[in-house]
């Protein structure tokens, strides 16, 4: 049996991603952050809603001109076409993320 929060012995230089579930409109994928950050000049923007949940770990995340900290158990939601960055991870940091979108290819 795999254990969600079990992080890959190696550390990464970036961030991974690991599809969970998809179905339909939603996307399920487990991120690990190891300290990566957004740069300043390219921000996120997505097409589609994002609901995300912290489950061990740290971060900072902002959108538009509000900065947000999330501690483990803590969660946010991004609407879509908004820009977002993550301003801060600690390392690792194990996060849950809910994608609905119109529909996924």
């Amino acid at each position: 049996m795999i254990n969600f929060l079990d992080i890959p012995q190696h550390v990464a230089l970036n961030e991974i991603f690991t599809d969970i579930f998809t179905k339909d409109n939603i996307r399920v994928e487990k991120i690990i952050s190891h300290g990566q950050t957004t740069p300043t000049d390219k921000p996120y923007i997505q097409n589609h809603d994002e609901w995300v949940l912290v489950l061990s770990g740290e971060s900072r995340l902002k959108l538009g001109d509000a900065e947000h900290i999330l501690k483990a158990g803590e969660y946010l939601f991004i609407p879509k076409n908004i820009e977002h960055w993550v301003t801060y991870t600690t390392n690792p940091t194990i996060w849950l993320a809910v994608h609905i979108c119109e529909q996924f290819k």
